[in-house]
């Protein structure tokens, strides 16, 4: 039987140490916040060390997750080198707090969500003396600097390549967010024995759509959500816009987030002329998308082909497909392996003509709206955080019967040993 984290072995209260790190708009990324705040109710105290959002950096608690903001910013432009400072000046500070919290609270498991890959070496401390790691994988390096700086070098490629076994090397194990990107990072000689796969499922309730009254102004809403990026084919959602506002009588396209494309965004808005049926949102916390996204009647996933949406599983595609929210989305591998023909409305990738025609299929005919959206809870049953499927608790919990001999340096005194139990082998979450 697997140990519960919040009690010892004498019934006394014990609740085990995590530290997370992230380089990330914390509140809005669901991801992070469904593991982190999954741990607290397990029985585990978190803290989450990411760059801060305002000019100081803070620490204040959300549900339940100790947020410590470290004195850098986080980087949203196409500068390589303000990124690279941007990183190293984090992994700097994440690396003397990483090492704070093992002296000083006895932090058991380290958790690092990339981008980038690198962010291991701030718990490097901890891990030689025996501190378990574990690497998030959300997107693969390799693939997605390819993606988004478009030119690299063979030389580059290769230390990318290098970079991620090392820091795969340095992990007791490592999360795939798809099984896709799970044989992916297999084929790179990662070995499969350290790979966990765990496909994040928030915690929404799907509630009843909204009923338009006879004497409402009828509408048809769009929506597309999450960070703003070239790669991702936002710009191609306002092409399609300026066809479909002609052929959808109350035609709104909503595009809800932010990123380094939002201004670029703007202004092909305002030289398409399609302003007044294109509603910009900010970003909002992850608990309250449910609420912005309740009114929308379809969601639109628009990546453009290249070798890292390949390998995404977009999660807007899985929030739509919880609240029960149809989708149109490109034919990618990724997402072809989780979604049939049925529950998902597909067009060519960075084919406008083919996105429209998936739009207009799919506005014409309501019933299957309604077939679509509810075979999509097929996508969602199986993969429920619950379920046997997304076994992060038990990848913690197999970490955690592993007890090596632990020496922790003290001021002056001799290291800490701590007992020594059996390691369970086999794979967890795959």
């Amino acid at each position: 039987m697997n140990a519960n984290p919040a009690t010892g072995s004498k019934g006394d209260s014990v609740r085990e140490q995590v530290c997370m790190i992230a380089y990330t708009n914390y509140p809005a990324d669901g991801r992070v916040r469904l593991e982190a705040e999954s741990l607290v109710a397990w029985g585990y105290d978190v803290v989450f060390l990411v760059p801060k959002q305002d000019a100081k950096p803070r620490t204040y608690e959300l549900e339940g997750v100790t947020v410590k903001e470290l004195n850098v910013r986080k980087i949203r432009d196409n500068s390589k080198i303000r990124y690279v400072l941007s990183y190293l000046a984090f992994l700097g500070l994440a690396f003397f707090a990483c090492t704070y919290l093992f002296l000083r609270k006895k932090v058991r498991i380290i958790h690092v969500h990339n981008m980038p890959d690198v962010l291991v070496f701030a718990a490097i401390v901890p891990r030689l003396f025996g501190c378990k790691l574990i690497l998030d994988v959300h997107d693969t390096v390799l693939e997605t600097y390819e993606a988004k700086f478009e030119k690299t070098s063979r030389l580059l490629l290769a230390l990318l390549r290098l970079e991620e076994r090392i820091c795969c090397f340095l992990a007791d194990r490592v999360i795939c967010v798809n099984h896709v990107q799970r044989e992916a990072v297999i084929r790179r000689g990662i070995p499969e024995r350290k790979i966990a796969t765990v496909i994040t499922m928030p915690r929404f309730v799907s509630s009843p759509r909204p009923v338009q009254q006879p004497n409402q102004e009828r509408v048809f809403r769009l929506v597309n959500h999450g960070t703003m990026s070239k790669r991702l084919g936002n710009d191609l959602i306002l092409e399609a816009a300026v066809r479909l506002v002609r052929e959808i009588p109350g035609f709104e396209l909503h595009i809800i987030g932010g990123g380094e494309n939002l201004e670029q965004l703007f202004a092909l808005t305002r030289s398409l002329g399609i302003e007044q049926c294109v509603h910009f949102h900010a970003g909002v916390p992850w608990d309250q998308l449910p609420a912005k996204l309740g009114s929308m009647d379809v969601g639109i996933v628009a990546n453009r082909i290249n070798s890292a949406t390949a390998l995404m599983l977009p999660s807007k595609l899985i929030d739509y497909a919880v609240l029960g929210i149809p989708a149109i989305v490109p034919r990618l591998k990724a997402i072809q392996y989780y979604f049939s023909e049925e529950m998902a409305a597909y067009f060519e990738p960075e084919n406008v003509d083919s996105m429209v025609a998936a739009t207009l299929s799919l506005y014409k005919d309501r019933a299957r709206r309604e077939r679509q959206a509810q075979r999509a809870k097929d996508f969602v049953t199986h993969y429920r955080w619950d379920g046997k499927a997304n076994d992060l608790r038990g990848l913690y919990e197999s970490l955690l019967e592993s007890r090596p001999t632990v020496e922790r340096p003290t001021r002056g005194k001799p290291g800490l040993t701590m007992s020594h139990d059996s390691a369970r082998q086999d794979e967890v979450g795959s």
